[in-house]
């Protein structure tokens, strides 16, 4: 599997392509906003976007999925049913954080623990880790041991858990008993700022190091 982040909206939001390098066919995940430099970069690197996946329904990681799903007539994939109350919130979300107005909308499918989902020839893996969000899930490709995190983790820190229905409990049982197991080697893309692995958090990251 291979990748490139593009930051995207005033919260610098690591909106991701995924993309099988045999067949150039791609996942989006989590498209915040700014559907226009998606659109390019998709064309930019000449692939073929074939779903949009969301970790979790908050609206900076969201605001422009139903957008590029109307212009590439592509379907959107998750998060956990458990996020359905923040897609219904979205325009409310708009508001408080001052983005221009989306109305609410759903995923095509929600995702379930264990599902996997093919990009191309390539295959992720969905993992439920409810805390930050109550229906956040992690994509994880182990053939390349590439994990796409959402705000469950970040370089030296992790996800808030003061929105509604976060769990600073379940935040921290996610990722240890749910994401340090896939493996030290393991590298993450996190929904903002720089890319680590699991293993560097597990020995460093002062919120759940050992």
């Amino acid at each position: 599997m291979e990748f490139q982040i593009l930051p995207v909206t005033g919260f610098q939001q690591n909106c991701t392509l995924l993309w099988c390098p045999r067949t150039r066919r791609a996942a989006i995940v989590d498209p915040g906003g700014e559907p226009d430099r998606i659109e390019a970069l998709l064309n930019q690197l000449e692939l073929e976007p074939e779903r949009i996946l969301l970790t979790h329904g908050h609206l900076d990681h969201v605001g422009a999925g139903a957008e590029l799903a109307r212009r590439l007539t592509i379907p959107i994939e998750g998060p956990h049913p458990d996020d359905a109350f923040l897609f219904q919130a979205l325009p409310e979300q708009c508001r408080m954080f001052g983005f221009p107005p989306i109305d609410a909308f759903e995923p095509d499918r929600w995702l379930q623990p264990g599902e996997r989902i093919a990009v191309g020839e390539e295959t992720l893996e969905v993992i439920h880790c409810p805390g930050h969000t109550p229906g956040h899930i992690v994509f994880h490709d182990p053939e390349s041991k590439l994990a796409q995190v959402g705000d469950v983790l970040f370089r030296g820190s992790i996800g808030r858990t003061d929105f509604p229905r976060g769990n600073h409990r379940q935040l921290l049982d996610s990722i240890r008993h749910r994401l340090f197991p896939l493996g030290d080697e393991v590298r993450f893309i996190p929904g903002h700022g720089p890319m680590s692995t699991f293993g560097e958090e597990r020995r460093s990251n002062p919120f759940v190091g050992e």
